[in-house]
This record gives structure tokens, sequence and C-alpha cells, in this order.
């Protein structure tokens, strides 16, 4: 009998492996499921380099270009001139360029922001609260949310210029 228990407890103790690293992959990793096009934008509340608590609900009536980024990924600063000019682009026709900084501290994030010159508001996600409920992995991640909150495309890697402003485009004419 002892023979015929010892494959059950391998197989037992393999499911408990398993489910364990899904379990801590997704809370680290931010895992879950990713909200889609056509899905509610997930609400946040975080605290802006300006010192103010922000909302997804203060960018209600505004199409909202939400980006996820690091100051330590590559591609994330590549993109950010071309968030910034399309930023000031297109600030008269009520769309907002929101930058989400994941899981840095405010003086490393406030430093690089001054460096580049970037206006746009500048989020804190240091919990990742953000992008656990975004299912954000890998950066940088671009939502394209209109006006009411629905999300329009989601965008994963780095952003040109060029496909910045056809996204946000499209997203006016809607």
């Amino acid at each position: 009998m002892g023979k015929a228990r010892k494959p059950v407890q391998v197989i037992i103790l393999l499911l408990v492996v398993l489910l364990g690293g899904y379990a801590v992959g997704t809370s680290v990793f931010g895992g879950g499921a990713k909200p889609e096009a056509g899905s509610r934008a997930p609400s946040f509340k975080l605290l802006g380099l300006d010192g103010e608590t922000h909302t997804m609900d203060e960018y209600k009536d505004k199409a909202v270009v939400l980006n996820f980024w690091g100051t330590w990924c590559g591609p994330c600063v590549k993109e950010m001139p071309a968030l910034q000019a399309q930023y000031e682009k297109w600030s008269k026709e009520d769309v907002v360029v929101v930058g989400v900084n994941v899981a840095e501290d405010r003086l490393t994030v406030e430093n690089f922001v001054s460096k580049l010159g970037v206006k746009f508001p500048i989020l804190l996600d240091t919990g990742r609260d953000a992008v656990r409920s975004y299912g954000i992995s890998p950066l940088p991640a671009t939502f394209f949310i209109r006006p009411g909150g629905k999300i329009d495309t989601v965008h994963i890697g780095q952003l040109d210029l060029d496909t910045l402003d056809r996204q946000i485009g499209e997203l006016v004419n809607r």
C-alpha cells in the first residue's frame, strides 16, 4: 500500500507548488484578467507628482492616454518625448495623457520627469495596485480610453510619434 500512496503524494505536492507559484506570480507581476477593448477602464486612486490624489473618475469626460512606464525601461524612456508632444498637441481637444510610474520612489521619478521636461500628469503606483488592476506586463503599456471610461485600444510596447498621433486621432473621432 505504501507504494501506491507515493505517486499520489507527489502529484498533490506538485499541484500545491504550481498553485503557489501561480499565486505569487500574479501578485508580483500583475497577472489576472487584463482589461480589453470595449471593457470599462479599471478605477485607481494614485498620488501624483503634484501632491494630489488622482482617480480615473476625474478623467471620465475626456479621452485618456494612460501610459504605464518606468525610468529603468528603455522603450519607456524612448517614447516619453512622443507622449509629451502628443500631450501638447491634443490638450485643447479634451485629451489627457497620464503617465503611471510603476513602483519607483518619488525622487527618482521627479528627477527623470524634470530632466526630460515632461509636463503631463505623472502618477505614482508605488504599491503596484494599478498594475494589478490593468494586468500590466511588460512595460510600456498604453491604454487609449474613450470619454466615459471605456477602453478603445491597448498597446503593449514602445509607441512612436506617428502611431501615437494616429491612435489619439482615432480615439477623438469615434
